[in-house]
């Protein structure tokens, strides 16, 4: 009995001597919780969030418990102050930018000066910030003050009073109806304790993995997956934020040693003006250009048939996320080599060294205060200062809500004269970054653009429903939105002496036969068809009359390699080789163009299956059947 009796005490004892706290933390996480809750239709809290709160905060009373009772106090003041500034810039993010704290806002906050600092705080801290959700934490943090102060004052005017009470208390704690209650609140607290550890425990570990991972990539990785941890609390948001940026911050300073071993021994400028299109979530299989049904394509069609483009027939990319492609495709580092993509030089380096003038409009990697993980990964090493200076001679400042604005942002630069195509010293590479067919598909093509409707599916695809029908037509109003805006580019470099290289980043699924959902599949293992819906990407390069009248060797080179197997990873070789720049980082068996092409090179993907391997099984399962 006497042992029950000390177990139901050592249960209840966190809560009790740290009363205030438990219960001003508790309110404190449901409340950032409801105030941080998105607008979206079908938004919900966190599953677990009041079990798991309880752990949390139960637990942290238990650690505090251990502390001497001054010490404890002066911590408990010192979380509070940490808690409350959390939870309320938190909230005030999500109310005034549309959302919590995320590695890129930590990250921008990094990168103000106090002459900025002091004018946000000017623009932003109104007294509007009182009646906003913030107001609500306010409210709590104040009215706990005001309960903590009168307490305190209490007992420092009532000290005989409070001993009296003290000593009754013990009595009374003693008596069987006592000892009967806190058995029954111990109980509950044991209970409590056991549904939030079972339905927290998932969520804990993923937690971990979150914050134990050796890169940002690997972070984002994890992110993918369907039982990744939920940082449900502000102050998590805050230390993964704090840690995204710290794995961030050491590959900016590989990728920035990287760049100081640039080397450039020659270059002959073979090709004037290279650009280059990196498209984004581009289905292959719903391209006409690739046997489509619908006609999806016909601008890239026609220019196909002119001879003018030369579509490549088996072009895979390494990585089914645009982060990891950009790293791979930016890096002269190819899969399968030692080291990390940040031990080697990005191939823009080696362009503004040769004397190129290096320009990027991207509509996706642009700092934004809202960037959720995947866009901080992949840019958080072009938007650093040190590495953009180093890459690129011109860039854009907007993203845009439609591809065709990267165009205007081209036609701007031309205008001013930043961008030269015509004279002796008319270098130019040229990249374009399209926001393409991106999720969510409806908000990638303007509405008087579209041309597929879900009729167009009704006899094609009888397995589908109607709302499925509607996102697949979409999807397809995007591929050909996509298709004139890629066109509209190549138009602007037809008259003159220029090459146009265009690959998407990664594949998309959207309702393939068998497959029953859109998007991407991040599943560690790698199979056969997310390996032929998901990595095989469309791949072509077009060469204005100029450009093929003075460079022949270039256009058979292309002709003659259109069929061989290639990986995007090896991608910077080519564009090297096409600027006649010499360098130590090239190599020849990566080019595609080259004769000394390495054709058998594995193509591995997500650093994990072999593509070619994949596709041979394919074809074995599909010829004994």
């Amino acid at each position: 009995m006497i042992m029950m009796r000390r177990i139901a005490r050592s249960l209840l004892r966190p809560i009790v001597e740290n009363g205030a706290f438990f219960f001003a933390m508790y309110v404190l996480g449901v409340l950032c919780a409801v105030l941080t809750l998105p607008h979206w239709r079908g938004a919900h809290l966190y599953d677990h969030l009041f079990s798991e709160l309880f752990l949390d905060v139960y637990v942290t009373c238990v650690l505090l418990t251990l502390l001497p009772r001054k010490v404890r106090l002066w911590v408990r003041r010192a979380l509070y102050v940490v808690l409350y500034a959390v939870g309320m810039v938190d909230v005030y993010c999500f109310w005034k930018f549309g959302s919590t704290l995320t590695p890129t806002m930590l990250l921008l906050v990094g990168e103000t000066d106090a002459r900025e600092a002091s004018e946000f705080f000017h623009a932003y801290l109104t007294p509007e910030v009182f009646f906003s959700p913030v107001g609500w934490l306010l409210v709590l943090a104040v009215a706990h003050a005001l309960w903590a102060g009168r307490w305190r004052m209490w007992r420092l005017a009532n000290r005989a009073s409070l001993e009296r009470w003290r000593a009754w208390e013990a009595r009374e704690l003693r008596t069987p109806r006592m000892v009967r209650a806190q058995g029954v609140c111990a109980v509950v607290v044991a209970l409590l304790l056991g549904v939030s550890v079972a339905q927290s425990y998932h969520n804990k570990v993923g937690m971990t993995q979150l914050m134990t991972a050796h890169s940002v990539g690997a972070v984002e990785h994890l992110l993918t997956q369907k039982d990744c941890g939920n940082m449900y609390l502000p102050i998590y948001r805050l230390v993964f934020s704090w840690n995204s940026n710290r794995l961030a911050d050491k590959q900016v300073t590989q990728c920035i040693e990287a760049a100081k071993r640039v080397t450039v021994d020659s270059c002959s400028f073979r090709s004037p003006t290279i650009v280059l299109i990196i498209g984004e979530s581009y289905a292959k299989h719903h391209s006409q250009q690739y046997g489509y049904g619908l006609k999806t394509t016909p601008r890239q069609v026609r220019r196909e048939a002119s001879g003018r483009l030369t579509k490549f027939s088996d072009v895979v990319t390494c990585w089914n996320l645009t982060s990891f492609v950009f790293k791979n495709i930016l890096s002269m580092h190819v899969v399968g080599e030692k080291g990390e993509w940040c031990d080697y030089p990005l191939f823009p380096e080696l362009f503004r060294k040769a004397g190129y003038r290096v320009t990027f409009l991207t509509n996706q990697f642009l700092p934004k205060a809202k960037d959720a993980v995947y866009d901080f990964s992949g840019g958080f090493f072009l938007n650093n200062p040190t590495l953009s200076e180093a890459q690129f001679s011109l860039r854009n400042d907007k993203t845009h809500r439609f591809d065709d604005g990267l165009i205007a942002d081209y036609d701007r630069l031309l205008g001013d004269g930043k961008i030269k195509l015509k004279g002796d010293s008319a270098h130019n590479l040229i990249i374009f970054h399209l926001i393409g067919q991106h999720v969510n598909y409806r908000t990638r093509c303007p509405n008087n653009r579209r041309v597929f409707g879900p009729e167009a599916y009704k006899e094609r695809r009888p397995d589908l429903n109607d709302r499925q029908r509607r996102i697949m037509a979409d999807y397809d109003n995007a591929v050909i939105y996509n298709d004139s805006v890629v066109d509209a580019i190549v138009r602007k470099f037809e008259n003159q002496d220029a090459i146009v290289i265009y690959m998407p980043d990664h594949g998309e699924e959207c309702y393939e036969p068998g497959r029953g959902f859109i998007c991407r599949n991040h599943s560690a293992r790698v199979d056969w068809p997310l390996a032929h819906y998901e990595f095989e990407i469309p791949f072509w390069i077009y060469c204005s009359r100029r450009y093929a009248r003075r460079h022949p060797d270039v256009v058979r080179a292309v002709k003659a390699a259109k069929d061989k197997p290639f990986m995007t990873d090896a991608l910077p070789h080519m564009l090297v080789w096409l600027a006649g720049i010499g360098s130590k980082d090239y190599r020849d068996s990566y080019n595609l163009l080259s004769p000394d092409y390495d054709a058998r090179r594995p193509r591995i993907l997500k650093n994990s299956a072999d593509y070619d391997e994949l596709r041979r099984g394919a074809q074995t399962h599909n010829t004994h059947e």
